[in-house]
């Protein structure tokens, strides 16, 4: 009986020692997860990602992407990476697949996780990636604001981007929303990240933004350990719990490597 008193008496006091870490904002990982937002978006597209990782006791920074080009939004991507502590999982949504697949080749990430999110080859454009497939939905939905930066119309946000959120929420993104320069369609990935770092990625089977056969090939040539949500573009809102998920599997990942320690 004092033996079951003492085990009891122990695991108590680790479980409190847990939360108390928790509490006190202690990561449970050396590892920091990076998240960058897509197009027509902003930072507070991972807000119900972030605190279902929170609760894990995970440490994470968001970048607030410009959308002026390709090489300012992998700018501002690694200027967070520079002050991310430890090694980096770095998450990408949409666009970001691309910015995502540029600045991943700093030396800290150590892995990659795609949500519904274009991943070029080398020397490849955004436009080329869209144009190898049919033409989404969503595009007779892309309008100019006459500076030359795209954005969804309401229709598009609510019907195409963001099918299966509630109506209220949508509408928020409708004015929300993160124009995009037009001209990141013409640019270049010069080296792909994912040919040397281990990759994640997330499948949006009802995508009306980004093909789902695009999605589930560029899976399948990264050679990504790969989940398939039956999810709008916008899975990291509708389905934030699956997306989350997979954002601590590659962070274990990571925590499992040898070079994790080094």
């Amino acid at each position: 009986m004092r033996h079951f008193l003492r085990c009891s008496l122990a695991s108590l006091l680790l479980a409190s020692t847990s939360l108390t870490s928790l509490a006190a904002g202690k990561p449970v990982s050396e590892t920091t997860v990076v998240l960058v937002h897509g197009a027509w978006a902003d930072g507070s597209s991972w807000s119900k990602v972030i605190p279902l990782l929170q609760a894990k006791g995970l440490h994470m920074l968001v970048v607030q992407n410009p959308l002026t080009s390709l090489a300012d939004d992998v700018a501002a991507t690694k200027r967070t990476l520079a002050s991310a502590p430890g090694k980096v999982v770095l998450v990408g949504h949409s666009w970001a697949g691309t910015v995502i697949t540029e600045a991943g080749t700093d030396p800290k990430v150590a892995a990659l996780v795609y949500v519904a999110a274009f991943a070029n080859k080398d020397g490849q454009t955004g436009g080329e990636l869209v144009n190898a497939y049919p033409k989404p939905p969503a595009l007779a939905q892309v309008r100019d604001d006459g500076h030359g930066f795209l954005y969804l119309s309401a229709e598009g946000v609510q019907k195409d981007f963001a099918a299966d959120l509630p109506a209220s929420e949508s509408a928020v993104m409708v004015v929300t929303q993160g124009p995009l320069a037009a001209s990141t369609f013409n640019d270049k990935v010069t080296d792909a990240a994912w040919k040397t770092k281990p990759s994640w990625y997330i499948v949006s089977a009802n995508d009306r933004v980004i093909s789902p056969d695009l999605e589930r090939d560029s899976a399948k040539l990264m050679k990504a350990k790969t989940t398939v949500l039956n999810s709008s573009h916008v899975s990291l809102l509708s389905h934030p719990k699956e997306v989350a998920a997979v954002i601590e599997d590659a962070v274990k990942s990571v925590d499992a490597s040898p070079m994790a320690s080094k």
